[in-house]
């Protein structure tokens, strides 16, 4: 779907006839050679370069005579000409058999001063006696392939060293694998009735023999393979035909053409290496044809006419690709056609007219730039592969896109018909062939150019249909002031109508580019000159937009205005040349101007917006553009405060503005109205697809005009979900309700909306708006909304929809009950109600109310509903509408005929399970005995009881039962709470003292309350339980008190204290106790001296364990550090001088190992779990692979996390319960004048804690709390490892997030202690 459209024109008139020219690929200059000539026999060698202002500039790199070598030529004649760009080196290769080279010596950065002469040096660096037939290069510049006169074929190095040297003979045909069995002679053909219909398809009707052509000129040409590993040579084999012979680097030969009649000496091997072109004159036509490497025949086409006598049968024609593969060029004299292929169909995409032609030269890297030279000037061109489209604006939007194919144009509008290339909907026909086509912005007209002249068409429509375009004006283009001849069109450009003129660009008989302005009057058919202005040749683009504009490669932007003058536009539109451009008008004074250039850098306002574009669409809204990430995006035009346009980044998984598109398609055109793109693939085939961009834009723009009908058709075609109807705008749609249901009209469309309503915000989640924040000026424009949206929004919707259906009960019966249906929960019981008034009314349409309701929710689950409103009719006809046996409900509903009401609905609502109702009516029936067999059976005890709650009596046997419930589910307090409300202590006690120590003083009152108060022994026995149980559960405290009140016992109460690190209390207790028992001090003592011993010890392990573990998680994290991969995916050893140390439990005090401390063990040498190859994608695995975090054996991946929580846990420790414990210690010692223990604990006490607060500032300092806010703020990935793998990947996620250290406070040692 793409035309050439020339983007470069420059010419030069040489001092002689250019006999041969290429290309400087390092600095784009070219070298050509004038002469030998009848003349004179000198050969100068010329350099041209084109200067920055698109002046040309040239130096004479050095001349010398080259007489003919032999008699038999009297004029010798260049047939090669190579620059080796390298070394600044040209060889020429001449027919006599001489072959030169010219190696400058000096710097051409600075070619200003074309008199100065630069040092040269000419050499012959070898000579062929019998004189040369041909000479090319290979492309990797290491080959230099020679077809000499004696039938020879020389291969020589770089170095001009002979690599092989063979002759082709007759027997080079024998290799062919061709079999040729006579088919094709008429001997042999059988001519009987029926023979057509017998004939075997794949056997030709005539094979041809070879016979050469009656105007080929007899030369051999040399054409490698893009990659030079094969080359191709067409000569011809005595006098008879043509042969193609394919050869090796080595030069073995590797395969021979087949025969083919009339085949000419033009041969090109496609670079890409699939086909060899030559040329095949037939009688009345001439084709192209294709073969293989092998030489067989590989199809051809047939070359459009050229104008007369360019097709003489003298005329020799000549092809070459281009360096990409994509052009085809049939040089003409005079004249350049330049072919294209898609589809399986050859384009004539331009037909380019040159002074001259004689030599034609593609450049060896950009492969759509090409010069041609000879007996005129001589002028090299450059294209662009370019979708000529219409509008793309918003209501103008048909879709059209125009295809050149020589003289007749492909028009398809998409928007109407997706046509298929090589076909299209309309073709135009041109008096000859077309150069360029451009369309105005507003879509009305398109001109189209062709040789000296422009036709104007009318774009027609009927309905919402494209038809035929309308040719309105057909006339030559007006004369130039200062050219002879009307110049060839090179490109033309549109502004917003017709009306606003033409802007042509067109070869200058002088040196460079004529840009002409025109004026068009379709109704008279007059086409004025408005203004013309010469322009120096170089690179310029012809833009159409809002008007048209010339873009030079020196930021060079002219465009013309009314009054006949060309206005040059400063600043530049664009930062740099760009090969493609559009201009979008957004509102009155708003255009935006987008531009690509050739390296795939894409332009907006003069901001780059992406360096990796292949191809890109201006709609009103979006520029639109693919990568060669294979990823179409989207960007909004919307208004921003700063101006800016950000691309989004390569997330079409998550991103309404990126999808992913098939490799290597380009966009040929965008329908905002029908929210479609048109993709062209690489094979040429073209697909439409409804990106989620613009199919929300769409929809939030018809959601913003209240067109909801509109909005609710594209979701339902693009499977969008209904939500948005409502989320988009909630107030607005709340407020428009009879609007929407009369807009929606069908019932049907209304259900489909109600059903799919939930509670997620769509426009938060699915389809969050990625526009950029607009202005508060196109904000009250557009009447967005401020109001916050309610939270109940399914009800809210379904509410508002039940409201406006009121007055539409007949019409919209199905609606309110789905309307009902749908809320959340759904209201089926007001839906059955509905159905039961409407049984009242008609008959009929309650039962289709009622087939309605059951497809909705399932119809057992609406039996069951329409059995708790007690409406029995109403439950059999939902009934009937289910698959259930009528023997299943009928004589049960009977039954409940039968019964009396109250009895009936408890039934019912027992057979429904629902147990507090039927208790209700159980209560109301007054069968008390049944009642509270009903709540024991189904554990009903407090609804029994709030019935119950004004009848002291049965509120008490219900509360027996329920206190027996309790202590049948082990809920023993409660049940002691209930006996003891009832009176019986006995059982109370019972129930308290199985319930543990936490109720042991209601325990002991309950047993003293009790009928027959209990006697002292068993108080005794029930007080030495209750210590032994507070004493096991660390209650130290409390069975203190237990032991002193109840057992007499302050010795034991003492220890207690102590244990608990009570000492004051027990002092206190020393102190009260003082005259009867003074040797209760001695107990204090023992008990100080046991706990000093016990927070010594534990002390000295917290130090040592910080001692171990802090450097040993300093040591980890710089290995992990140094060497990441094979920390976390590699063997870690443990380190041997390291012992396995201990870690803090916290829930213990006493100073044994075995129960305060863990040990974290590995072997020496064990495998990280990471180096296993085992698959860990099972649950089996990561149980296992937990348990190994958990344990964090030394040498595994999860050693320092496992580490660090264990220094955690023993700081939490150190500032928790450990310190006040101490403080308490070292107060008690020195009250029982113990100064030197007291010093000694609370001196170790602040030495752990130094180090406690040190290992929090090494372990959490601030390089990981910044390692770990950088993680936060890195995006997550939406797909995660599983099994055991899953186990590590969470590790080190905890690992990454930030972690708060604990707290810990310095140690405040007692004044006393100095």
């Amino acid at each position: 779907m793409k035309n050439l459209r020339n983007i470069r024109f420059n010419s030069w008139k040489p001092p002689k006839v250019v006999a041969a020219s290429c290309w400087d690929a390092a600095k784009d200059d070219i070298v050509c050679a004038c002469g030998p000539s009848p003349d004179s026999n000198e050969i100068r060698l010329l350099r041209l370069s084109e200067s920055l202002d698109g002046t040309i500039q040239h130096r004479e790199i050095s001349s010398w005579d080259a007489p003919s070598p032999t008699p038999d030529i009297a004029v010798d004649r260049i047939l090669s000409i190579h620059h080796f760009g390298d070394t600044l080196t040209t060889c020429l290769v001449l027919e006599g058999g001489d072959i030169y080279i010219v190696r400058e010596e000096g710097d051409l950065g600075g070619l200003t001063d074309p008199d100065l002469p630069l040092p040269v040096h000419i050499e012959i660096v070898g000579s062929i006696d019998a004189g040369i037939t041909a000479a090319r290069w290979s492309p990797d510049e290491e080959l230099l392939a020679i077809t000499t006169k004696a039938h020879t074929v020389v291969f020589m190095s770089r170095s001009f060293d002979g690599i092989a040297d063979f002759s082709m003979t007759a027997e080079d045909l024998e290799a062919s694998k061709h079999v040729s069995v006579g088919w094709g002679k008429k001997e042999t053909q059988f001519r009987g009735k029926g023979a057509k219909a017998m004939r075997d398809p794949t056997i030709p009707e005539k094979v041809d023999e070879g016979v050469l052509s009656a105007s080929d000129d007899g030369r051999t040409t040399i054409s490698w393979r893009g990659d030079g590993a094969y080359v191709a040579i067409n000569a011809v084999h005595n006098g008879k035909r043509r042969v193609i012979r394919v050869y090796s680097r080595e030069g073995a030969l590797d395969g021979v053409g087949e025969p083919v009649d009339g085949l000419e000496s033009s041969l090109s091997w496609r670079p890409a290496g699939n086909l060899m072109a030559g040329i095949q004159r037939l009688p009345d036509r001439t084709d192209v044809v294709f073969f293989e490497r092998n030489g067989l025949r590989h199809g051809q086409f047939t070359l459009r006419p050229a104008p007369q006598p360019k097709l003489h049968p003298s005329v020799t024609l000549r092809l070459e690709w281009n360096s990409d593969s994509t052009v085809l060029a049939v040089i003409y004299p005079g004249t350049v056609q330049l072919y294209t292929m898609g589809n399986y169909h050859w384009y004539l995409k331009q037909e380019v007219t040159p002074q001259a032609s004689e030599t034609f030269c593609w450049h060896p890297e950009k492969p759509l730039w090409f010069q041609t030279a000879g007996e005129g000037d001589l002028s090299w061109f450059e294209y662009v592969f370019s979708v000529s489209r219409g509008s793309t604006s918003l209501y103008s939007d048909y879709g059209a896109v125009a295809v050149v194919d020589g003289t007749t144009l492909k028009v398809t509008p998409f928007r109407t018909a997706n046509v298929p290339p090589p076909m299209s909907m309309f073709d135009l026909e041109a008096p000859g062939p077309i150069r360029d086509v451009v369309f105005t912005s507003n879509n009305e007209h398109f001109a189209v150019f062709y040789e000296g002249a422009v036709d104007i068409y009318e774009w027609q429509k009927k309905g919402a249909r494209s038809i035929r375009p309308k040719r309105v004006l057909h006339n030559c283009i007006p004369d130039i002031p200062g050219e002879p001849d009307n110049p060839p069109v090179l490109a033309a450009a549109l502004g917003l109508d017709i009306h606003q003129g033409i802007l042509v660009s067109m070869q200058s008989s002088k040196q460079g580019i004529k840009l002409v302005a025109i004026d068009v009057d379709t109704k008279d058919g007059v086409i004025k000159l408005n203004a013309s202005q010469d322009f120096p040749g170089g690179q310029l683009l012809l833009a159409s937009g809002n008007r048209p504009y010339a873009l030079g490669d020196k930021m060079r932007t002219i465009s013309p205005t009314a009054d006949g003058k060309m206005e040059v536009i400063s600043p530049s539109l664009f930062p740099a040349f760009v090969g493609w451009a559009e201009t979008q008008v957004l509102f009155k004074d708003s255009v935006v101007f987008t531009g690509l250039t050739r390296n795939g850098i894409l332009y907006t306002n003069g901001k780059v917006l992406a360096k990796n574009c292949t191809s890109f669409v201006l709609t009103s809204s979006h520029v639109i553009f693919t990568t060669n990430n294979h990823l179409v995006k989207f960007v909004h035009l919307a208004q921003r405060e700063d101006g800016e346009y950000q691309a989004p980044l390569d997330d079409p998984e998550n991103d309404e503005r990126c999808r992913s598109i098939e490799r290597g398609a380009r966009l040929v055109t965008a329908m905002p109205s029908s929210m479609s793109i048109v993709l062209q693939m690489p094979r040429g085939n073209l697909e439409t697809i409804y990106p989620r961009a613009m199919v929300l834009a769409g929809i939030r723009q018809a959601i913003q005009q209240k067109e909801y009908r509109s909005a609710f058709l594209h979701c339902r075609t693009h499977r969008v979900d209904m939500n948005i109807l409502y989320d988009n705008r909630p107030s607005q749609f709340l407020k428009n309700v009879d609007l929407f249901l009369d807009q929606l009209e069908d019932p049907t469309s209304i259900d489909l909306f109600l059903s799919s309503l939930r509670e997620e915000d769509v426009t938060e989640t699915m389809y969050k708006d990625t526009a950029p924040p607009i202005t508060p000026l196109s904000e009250k424009q557009g009447g967005e909304e401020t109001g916050s949206k309610p939270s109940d929004k399914v009800n809210a919707i379904c509410g508002a929809v039940l409201k406006s259906l009121e007055a539409r009960h007949t019409n919209n019966l199905q609606n309110i009950i789905t309307a009902h249906v749908c809320k959340t929960p759904p209201a089926l019981d007001d839906g059955l109600l509905v159905v039961a008034k409407l049984m009242e009314e008609d008959d009929q349409l309650a039962e289709t109310a009622a087939e309605h309701i059951c497809f909705l929710v399932d119809v057992n689950r609406l039996y069951d509903h329409a059995l708790g409103l007690y409406n029995l009719d109403l439950a059999l006809l939902i009934a009937q509408q289910s698959q259930r046996d009528p023997r299943e409900y009928v004589p049960f509903v009977q039954s409940l005929h039968e019964l009396p009401e109250l009895r009936g609905k408890y039934t019912i609502d027992n057979h429904l399970g629902r147990r507090e109702k039927a208790l209700g009516f159980l209560h109301a029936m007054d069968t008390f005995d049944e009642l509270k067999a009903y709540t024991v059976k189904h554990s009903l005890y407090s609804q029994a009881l709030a019935l119950y709650r004004y009848n002291k009596l049965r509120h008490q046997e219900i509360i027996l039962l329920y206190a027996e419930y309790l202590e049948a589910t082990s809920k023993f307090h409660d049940a002691g709470l209930s006996y003891e409300s009832l009176g019986k202590y006995a059982k109370a006690s019972s129930c308290y003292r199985a319930a543990g120590s936490s109720s042991w003083r209601e325990c002991i009152h309950a047993s003293q309350r009790q009928s027959s108060p209990i006697s002292d022994a068993a108080l005794s026995d029930l007080a030495t339980a209750i210590c032994d149980a507070l004493t096991e559960a660390k209650d130290h405290a409390s069975a203190a008190e237990v032991a002193v009140d109840y057992l007499s016992s302050p010795d034991q109460a003492i220890k207690s204290y102590c244990k608990g690190y009570h000492f004051s209390q027990a002092l206190q207790l020393c102190a009260r106790l003082r005259q009867s028992q003074p040797q209760l001090l001695d107990t204090v003592d023992q008990g100080l001296a046991e706990a000093t011993g016990s927070s010594t010890e534990f002390l000295a392990d917290c130090k040592s364990q910080l001692a171990a573990q802090v450097p040993r998680v300093l040591e980890l994290r710089e290995r992990a550090k140094n060497d990441p991969l094979a920390f976390y995916e590699g063997e870690i050893p443990g380190g041997g001088d390291i012992p396995d140390d201990i870690s803090i439990a916290a829930s213990s005090r006493v100073s044994t190992s075995a129960s305060l401390f863990t040990r974290y063990t590995g072997k020496q040498g064990s495998i990280g779990t990471v180096g296993t190859g085992v698959s860990r994608a099972t649950a089996k695995n990561r149980k296992r692979e937990e348990k190994k975090r958990a344990r964090g054996r030394k040498g595994t991946v999860y050693e320092e996390e496992y580490l660090v929580n264990s220094i955690r846990r023993l700081v939490e420790r150190m500032e928790g319960s450990a310190r006040v414990e101490v403080g308490r210690l070292v107060e008690a010692l020195v009250r029982r004048d113990m100064g030197e223990r007291a010093r000694a604990v609370e001196a170790l006490m602040g030495e752990v804690v130094d180090g406690c607060r040190k290992a929090v500032g090494e372990i959490w300092g601030p390089k990981e709390v910044e390692k770990t806010e950088q993680a936060e703020n890195q995006d997550e990935e939406g797909h995660g490892p599983r099994g055991g793998d899953a186990v590590l990947a969470e590790m080190l996620e905890d690992r990454m997030k930030k972690q708060t250290p604990p707290t810990i406070k310095e140690f405040e040692r007692l004044s006393l202690l100095g």
